[in-house]
């Protein structure tokens, strides 16, 4: 090889190391910015993954505290219906205020958990708790005059209201987005 045909494989060597030296980098940098945006993509998705788990996690919870709530209201009216019971037999009156006010705190505490579910439903299905914590309201402050075997007449629509709302609440929460 002459002298020209190393200085032009020098110059080729020299430019490509130019060139590599040059590009490298930048090449390296763009990968890293591609590899950094997915990285963001992949936790923003990561972020709404969880997000929509705890929700459907607190929908679920609340559902199971409205059955909770639901058979609190029916124990405590059953109570209510024995106490007076006794009474009109001829017994002490066993049915208090505190008694009554235990039974209504667990009615208002089933309307609120009704008035959470319903608030992230439509307009129809709040409507559909209103009317069932109403219904139990009368239930409630008619059952120390209701006797013990007709209590469970009393409760028959509204518990077919609550079964129908109870299975629209785990319906509901099992099709939240995960």
């Amino acid at each position: 090889m002459d002298g020209r045909g190393r200085l032009a494989v020098e110059q080729r060597e020299a430019e490509w190391r130019r060139i590599t030296v040059t590009f490298f980098p930048m090449a390296i940098a763009a990968l890293s910015l591609v590899t950094s945006i997915y990285n963001g993509y992949l936790n923003n998705r990561f972020v709404d993954l969880i997000e929509n788990n705890v929700a459907r996690l607190e929908y679920m919870r609340t559902c199971k505290e409205i059955i909770d709530a639901y058979f609190q209201v029916k124990v405590r009216a059953g109570a209510l219906s024995g106490q007076g019971d006794a009474s009109r037999r001829g017994g002490p009156a066993l049915t208090t205020p505190r008694d009554q006010f235990g039974a209504a705190e667990a009615v208002a505490r089933f309307g609120a958990l009704g008035t959470y579910l319903a608030n992230l439903r439509d307009e129809k299905t709040r409507e559909r708790y209103t009317q069932l914590t109403w219904a139990l309201e009368k239930i409630v402050a008619d059952a120390p005059a209701t006797a013990p075997a007709e209590l469970p007449k009393h409760f028959q629509k509204a518990d077919g209201e609550f079964g129908s709302l109870n299975d629209d609440c785990v319906r509901s929460a099992k099709s939240k987005r995960m």
